[in-house]
């Protein structure tokens, strides 16, 4: 999975692309962390991401928890696949979807 990291101002916005999965999701955990200092609104772009397993959603439902204090979390294109998945697991209740 290759992980994109863009930040404007107090705005991160992370691109995956690839799988988020028991593989990668420590990848994406060990570098999200440290960005999120200072960001007031986090923004997951999914274009690209074609799967995203238990330990991927683990990773998604502590930056949400990290930005109830801070801001806000948004994702945006999400694949039919991956939105499957949110929707099966109650995600879609807590997610603010672009």
């Amino acid at each position: 999975m290759t992980i994109t990291m863009t930040r404007t101002g107090s705005e991160l916005t992370i691109a995956l692309d690839g799988r988020l999965d028991t593989l990668t999701a420590p990848d994406l955990e060990e570098q999200l962390e440290p960005a999120l200092e200072g960001v007031e609104k986090l923004v997951f772009d999914f274009e690209k991401l074609a799967y995203i397993s238990s330990a991927g959603l683990r990773v998604l439902l502590d930056a949400m928890q990290a930005m109830e204090e801070k801001g806000k979390l948004v994702v945006r294109n999400v694949a039919p696949q991956v939105m499957d998945v949110f929707q099966v697991t109650g995600f879609l209740e807590d997610l603010v979807i672009e």
